[in-house]
Formats: structure tokens, C-alpha cells, sequence
């Protein structure tokens, strides 16, 4: 059994070793996503072009601008001369945020009476629309208390404002509030996820179409050493894979990462094999390789972005979402890798994710088998 299982890793692995563009594919194009979606894809939200309505024109009023566009989060964009180059801009997406300033701003503060601005909002992409009103609402307290202390100075009294209550935050884990620490985790997942599978999802149908698997078919080899076989070289280069975008996420994006390497590891090896072992089936299955690459990304990529957490916590998701969730290796890989990298959470934490990859991947592989016996019967 061993010898056979052996000689069929032999053969797979010269087949990917013959073939120096698709050996060259398999570490290009995991790195290539890692750069493009790592450079390209980001939470945070700074220096969001302001546009301004000041029909105020005073000092007061410039002094409030100026409160916007001292910050990190926004950058000035001009001086809009009436409401319909508001509208326009707005409009034509180049302006998400813009600022009307009314034209008693200045005398209505200093009678000591509250002066009423409007902001716009393009809601068009609403999480980022969420983010900009948070941070416009925090600048405005802060222009409201700075405008309180110079009014109790001018009064005689202490400058300090004091409230009843104060609130002191703290962030654990990533301080800087950075979303690389969130979404390059992430990436190795999402990637881990779709290429592994692709490649093993080419492995038998390319046989059927040129015809060579009847050489299989007619061989004492088993079945489950055909099937183990041709994982285990793919397995390995997986696994490369995975240590070439691990070093990428920490030395390259300067990701923080604080826990155990060979935790991580160990977890990565079981979700690769999960991984492989569905790209195996989508091939058992398949009759041709477009039709296999079109159901490795479906049923891949598309759940994996959506259902397992990467971008939005499983718990927010309606319950349609976490039943689905469930059933993605990615989803109990996401927690781990997020979990170590950021919080370095130890064996005991995760004890429950691995077992439940480990019995992913043997329900996989045996629906693998089944399914190969059926296609040779």
C-alpha cells in the first residue's frame, strides 16, 4: 500500500516538475495575490478630499476648516462657490465629504448661541460613509470643547473643561488600529484557500482529457493510494506556498506577529489538506478542466470572501451566513490565524478548530474516494 501511495507521489511529482510554467505558476500566482489584494486592499480611511460651503467667510469660520484639514483624515479640496457645484461634486464621486457652513456661523458663536453645520455624505459605499461621520462628529467636539475653554478664559474662569465623566480607551492587540494586521491574515487565508484547490482541482480531469487515466484505471493501484497519491505532492507545494506568504506577511506588509510559528504551522498543514482534498473531488467530478476551474472558484473564493469572517465578524452575519460559515475550512482557519498572529493564542484556544478541520479533511477525502470508485465502476 505505502510503495504504491509512493509511487504515485513519484509520478505526480515529476509531472509538476516536467512542466516548469506550471511549477513557476504555482509560487507566482499566490505571491502576485498577496501583493495586489495586500497593497490594494485596505480599511483605512485618511485623507478623504473635503469640500467646503463657507457662507460665512470670517475667521470663525476658517478656524473650523482648519480644524478638518489639520487632521490626518481629511484633506482640503477647495471652496465651493454655490449648491450646485456641491451637488456636482458630490455627484460625479471625486468629493465624499463636503461641509456647509452657514452665514451666522461666527456671530451666533460669539453671542454665545449655537450655530447649526451641515455635512454631506456620499453614501454610496456606507462602511466608509459610517467612518467619515464618525470621525467629522469627533473633530466637531473637539472645535465645540476648544471653543468652551477661550469662552470660560474670556470669562475670568479656568480654561479646562471638565465633564462628569470621562472615557479612556485603550486597543488591545493592535494598538495603531492598522488594518493590514487585519486583512493580510486574512489574504493568507483567502489564498490558501482558492489556489491550493485550483491547482489539485486540475489533477484527474487533465488525465480524463488526455485520455491517460485509463492507466489508472487499469493499474492494482487502489483507490485511496490513487487519490492520496496525488495529494501529497501538492500537499508540499501548498505548504511552500504558505511559508512564502507567511515571510511576505511579516517582513514585506510588517504585520505584527506574536504567537507560536509551528501552532500556526500545524493548523496551516491541516487546512491545506482540506483544501487539496476539495480541489481533488471538484477534479473526481469535473469532465473538464474549465468546468473545474469554474467550481473551484465558486465554491472557494466566493464563500471563503463572503461567510468566513475575513471581512466581516460571523456574528454580525445574518444566520444564514453562520450556518453557511460552518461549512468552510476557511472560517475555523480565519479564527486561528487572526487569533496568533495578533493575540499569540496558544494550543489550548484552538484545540476545537483543528479537530474540526482534521474531520473536514477525512470526510473529503472519503467522499473523494467514493466518488473515484464510482467513476471507474
Amino acid at each position: 500500500m505505502h510503495s504504491r501511495i509512493y509511487a504515485i507521489i513519484r509520478k505526480e511529482t515529476r509531472e509538476i516538475i516536467r512542466d516548469p510554467v506550471y511549477l513557476g505558476l504555482a509560487f507566482a500566482v499566490p505571491v502576485l495575490l498577496m501583493l495586489l489584494l495586500g497593497y490594494g486592499l485596505s480599511m483605512d480611511v485618511k485623507n478623504i478630499p473635503v469640500l467646503f460651503y463657507d457662507l460665512d467667510c470670517s475667521a470663525g469660520s476658517r478656524e473650523y476648516m482648519h480644524s478638518f484639514t489639520n487632521s490626518e483624515y481629511f484633506r482640503f479640496a477647495g471652496l465651493a462657490g454655490d449648491y450646485k457645484e456641491v451637488e456636482h461634486a458630490i455627484r460625479s464621486g471625486n468629493i465624499r465629504v463636503v461641509i456647509v457652513i452657514p452665514p451666522d456661523f461666527s456671530r451666533r458663536l460669539n453671542k454665545g448661541r449655537p450655530a447649526q453645520v451641515q455635512f454631506l455624505l456620499d453614501g454610496s459605499f456606507p462602511m466608509r460613509a459610517e467612518i467619515v461621520k464618525g470621525y467629522v462628529s469627533a473633530i466637531n467636539t473637539q472645535f465645540n470643547m476648544r471653543m468652551v475653554s477661550q469662552y470660560l478664559s474670556l470669562k475670568g474662569q479656568s480654561g479646562n473643561v471638565v465633564f462628569p465623566v470621562s472615557v479612556e480607551g485603550r486597543t488591545w492587540y493592535n494598538p495603531s488600529l492598522e488594518s493590514k494586521n487585519f486583512i493580510i491574515p486574512g489574504l493568507l487565508v483567502i489564498t490558501l484557500m482558492f489556489y491550493p484547490a485550483l491547482l489539485a482541482a486540475l489533477v484527474v480531469v487533465r488525465e480524463k482529457e488526455s485520455g491517460t487515466i485509463f492507466n489508472l484505471y487499469c493499474s492494482p493501484v487502489s483507490t485511496p493510494a490513487i487519490v492520496f497519491g496525488k495529494a501529497v505532492p501538492y500537499i508540499c507545494l501548498a505548504f511552500i506556498d504558505y511559508l512564502v506568504i507567511f515571510f511576505m506577511s511579516v517582513f514585506l506588509f510588517h504585520v505584527r506577529f506574536t504567537g507560536s510559528f509551528l501552532l500556526l504551522s500545524a493548523g496551516a498543514l491541516l487546512y491545506i489538506a482540506c483544501t487539496i482534498g476539495l480541489g481533488i473531488l471538484i477534479s473526481v467530478i469535473s469532465r473538464t478542466q474549465i468546468a473545474a476551474m469554474l467550481i473551484t472558484f465558486l465554491g472557494t473564493m466566493i464563500p471563503s470572501f463572503l461567510f468566513s469572517g475575513f471581512m466581516a465578524s460571523i456574528t454580525s452575519q445574518e444566520i444564514t451566513g453562520q450556518i453557511i460559515s460552518r461549512f468552510i475550512p476557511a472560517t475555523y482557519f480565519m479564527g486561528m490565524v487572526r487569533g496568533i498572529y495578533l493575540k499569540g493564542l496558544g494550543f489550548n484556544y484552538y484545540l476545537w478548530d483543528l479537530a474540526t478541520l482534521g474531520l473536514y479533511a477525512s470526510i473529503i477525502y472519503s467522499i473523494a474516494i467514493l466518488s473515484f470508485r464510482k467513476r471507474i465502476g
